[in-house]
């Protein structure tokens, strides 16, 4: 990407005018999303935290903010032109709903294998969708190419002055919502969200600690701090789509290097037991990107000053995903157990097995029966298992009760 779509400078000012402009903008447009306390992750951390539920914004993320702060205040000859975008799920529906709201046409590049509900959804909101390339740098070439072609105006997910500025209202609807608030925890991809909330912020109170967090295996802001620049991260793996940004953007780039605290890496483990913390405790669904923040909490609840506020950036997940999201949960809270157990191959063994289980309390969600392997005896039969239990101790006490039963536990 080059600076030559960019339509303002990236030296803009960054000043609390800036982001109360920004916040009567969207006035009417974006909703002032809920403040949740959480007990249950005040109790891990030992102090007040409150969770920022963006995920509840209006299609699903923050994007509409920064979008329509960007779509508004284009010429008329640029609105004439439309806008195009490149995204794989909430900028896309941000900028949709946004030029719909404007009245200005929209087109929206998403990559071939974009989930189906984020595709059908971003139509709804009124833009012609376009499914090209197998990631988002696809979806984003061809995007450029648009702008060539036609002249319509390219609206960057998080690389524009107006798109920071309208996600950091975020951080002024935090400032009056938790007015003792001492650390906000924000999940990061390009930086737009980040550097918006930290800006804002710090134009109130610059002692407030501003936290980002990115996936372990999609951060490319540790090594890009590290050398002083934006560096181009090309090996991208994450469920947490929302934040696998390959380069950071250099607006926001250099908020962040000014106003941010440090940023903070978790796993996939983490972010699987994040979602289904916030799911289960909060009652709230968000996808994996959206709950980097909770998944930071989580695997270091003592590094936060409190109280701690905790941006749910969004939650727009399929539900197919959801699922395997939260089996990923249970697995790495040591709620959810596989094995494969050797049993004889007798009337009544597959029986017998069962029951002990049901005895132990755990919950059995499949089995399956394989009597024909290379590896096993004429007589044998190996039992494959997957069962929910309530954590890691039971998780023991269930291998425990079977191998006194006498079974032997091919690989729990």
């Amino acid at each position: 990407m080059t600076a030559s779509w960019r339509a303002a400078p990236a030296t803009a000012a960054f000043d609390r005018a800036t982001f109360a402009a920004a916040a009567e903008v969207i006035s009417g447009v974006a909703h002032r999303t809920p403040v949740e306390e959480s007990t249950t992750l005040g109790r891990v951390v030992g102090k007040r935290v409150h969770l920022k539920a963006e995920n509840l914004q209006r299609t699903g993320s923050f994007k509409i903010r920064g979008a329509y702060v960007r779509i508004s205040r284009l010429t008329e000859e640029e609105k004439a032109r439309g806008v195009v975008a490149a995204s794989a799920g909430n900028h896309a529906q941000g900028v949709a709903l946004a030029a719909h709201r404007l009245g200005i046409p929209a087109k929206i590049f998403m990559p071939v294998d974009a989930a189906l509900p984020k595709v059908a959804a971003t139509r709804q909101y009124g833009a012609e969708v376009v499914l090209v390339g197998e990631n988002l740098n696809g979806s984003m070439a061809a995007a450029l190419d648009e702008v060539e072609r036609t002249g319509r105006v390219l609206i960057h997910p998080y690389d524009h002055p107006d798109i920071v500025a309208g996600q950091g209202t975020i951080g002024l609807e935090i400032l009056e919502q938790v007015p003792d608030v001492r650390t906000i925890v924000v999940p990061t991809g390009g930086g737009g969200l980040l550097a918006g909330v930290a800006a804002a912020v710090h134009s109130v109170d610059p002692g407030i600690d501003v936290v980002g967090v990115q996936a372990a295996t999609a951060a490319a802001y540790p090594a890009s701090l590290a050398e002083g620049r934006p560096v181009l991260l090309e090996d991208l793996h994450t469920m947490a789509d929302g934040i696998a940004v390959g380069m950071p953007g250099d607006v926001p780039f250099r908020l962040i290097r000014e106003h941010v605290r440090e940023i903070r890496t978790v796993t996939e483990e983490q972010l699987s037991r994040a979602v289904l913390h916030v799911v289960e405790r909060a009652k709230l669904v968000v996808e994996p990107s959206g709950a980097a923040g909770v998944a930071a909490l989580l695997a270091d609840p003592g590094a936060f000053r409190g109280p701690v506020v905790v941006v749910l950036s969004g939650g727009n997940v399929d539900p197919l995903v959801l699922l395997r999201i939260i089996r990923h949960g249970m697995t790495a809270a040591g709620r959810y157990l596989q094995m494969r157990v050797l049993v004889q191959d007798s009337p009544g063994s597959l029986a017998g097995l069962l029951n002990k289980l049901a005895a132990s309390g755990g919950n059995v969600v499949s089995v399956e029966h394989t009597r024909t392997s290379a590896g096993l005896a004429v007589d044998e039969v190996e039992i494959s298992v997957e069962l929910e239990t309530k954590g890691p101790e039971h998780c023991q006490s269930v291998l425990e009760a079977l191998r006194a039963a006498g079974y032997t536990i091919l690989a729990p």
